[in-house]
Formats: structure tokens, sequence, C-alpha cells
């Protein structure tokens, strides 16, 4: 085949894919907002959301890696609903509209069960391959001080009634 047969055979080939394989074949997908939605991300936040997500999503610093997944079974853990984005906004999502303890304190068992189970993965690992021990240790060191974090930000946070607002005094 010369370069102008592999020409022609493309054309033919992007011509079928376009009519047969696609889903929007008026582009109708193209001339939508696809970030339409992210206008909810933009919401206010309580001011230790900015905080958590800095520290929680940074496998450096909070000695684990929660994945998208992993935030989406902790919304479902808490009877929860929240879509599948990037980590930062769906833990904003996450908690966004939080004006009691208790949730927080909900939301943050259930990460801390999936802190305690990386903790577990990492001390069975550190076991099996012992020069890697301390490697594992320091992570697992920094899980539990991510897990103390949490029980600050509980300890700190006032619960918002529904009449505190301050435009009704």
């Amino acid at each position: 085949m010369n370069h102008e047969d592999l020409k022609d055979l493309r054309a033919e080939f992007d011509k079928f894919v376009q009519e047969k394989c696609t889903i929007d074949p008026e582009g109708e997908l193209h001339t939508q907002n696809p970030d339409g939605g992210d206008a909810v991300d933009e919401e206010p936040v309580p001011q230790f959301v900015d905080a958590l997500t800095s520290k929680l999503l940074a496998p450096s610093i909070s000695g684990v890696y929660l994945s998208r997944i992993d935030i989406k079974r902790v919304a479902e853990g808490i009877d929860e609903s929240i879509p599948i984005k990037e980590r930062i906004k769906m833990v904003r999502a996450l908690f966004r509209h939080t004006t009691k303890k208790k949730y927080l304190e909900d939301a943050f068992n259930e990460i801390d069960k999936h802190i305690n189970g990386r903790i577990l993965i990492y001390t069975e690992l550190s076991e099996a391959f012992p020069s890697s021990k301390p490697i594992f240790d320091e992570h697992i060191e920094k899980a539990k001080k991510t897990m103390k974090m949490f029980d600050t930000i509980i300890a700190d946070f006032e619960e918002i009634e529904p009449t505190s607002d301050p435009l009704m005094i």
C-alpha cells in the first residue's frame, strides 16, 4: 500500500466511525456545556473542608490514597449520594451541607474504615517484605495522624441550627 491508499483508507474508516459508531451522530453533545453541573461545585463549603481535602487527598501527608470509588463508598456508607468527579469535588460535595457533628462523626468513621483497611494492607506488606517495613511504618504513622485530625475537626465543629441565621435577629 502506498501513502495515498493509506490516506483513503483512513478517511473511509473515519467516516465509518462517525456514521456508525458514535452515540451522537448529530454532534449535539459538542454544543452542550459538559461542565454545566460544575456550578454546584463552586458553592461555599464549611471552613474545615479546604484544609481537610489538602491533607486527606495527598498521600504524602495522609499516608493513604483514597480513590474516587473510596470516596463514593464513604458517601454510600452514610446514606449520601454524590456523583463521581474529581476527588476534591467529591469531598467538597460530601461535606458541603454539614450542619451536625453526628454527620461529621459518621463520615469520618467511614473514612477511618478505609484508612484502617490500608493500614492492615501496609502491615501485611511490611511483614511479607521486611526490608520495606520502615516505609510502610511511615505511611501507617501518617494515616493514624490523619485519623486524629478528624477528632480535632469534630471537636472544633460548631453545629449550625436552622435559626442561627444572623439576618433573623
